[in-house]
């Protein structure tokens, strides 16, 4: 099961470098692709508004 980041994102970029497989883009918020995403929840351990949740 893949994470995806929620509008409550703030874009602060915490969770980007965090990712292990780089599953993780800036854009209007960040977004996690979903099918190189391997559910560690790194980027949810590091992020200040608890965007990322397991879809």
């Amino acid at each position: 099961m893949a994470y995806v980041i929620s509008n409550e994102c703030i874009n602060c970029g915490a969770c980007e470098p965090e990712c292990p497989v780089s599953a993780i883009t800036e854009g209007d918020i960040y977004v996690v692709d979903a099918d190189t995403c391997i559910d560690c929840g790194a980027c949810a351990d590091v992020c200040p508004v608890d965007a990322p949740q397991p879809q």
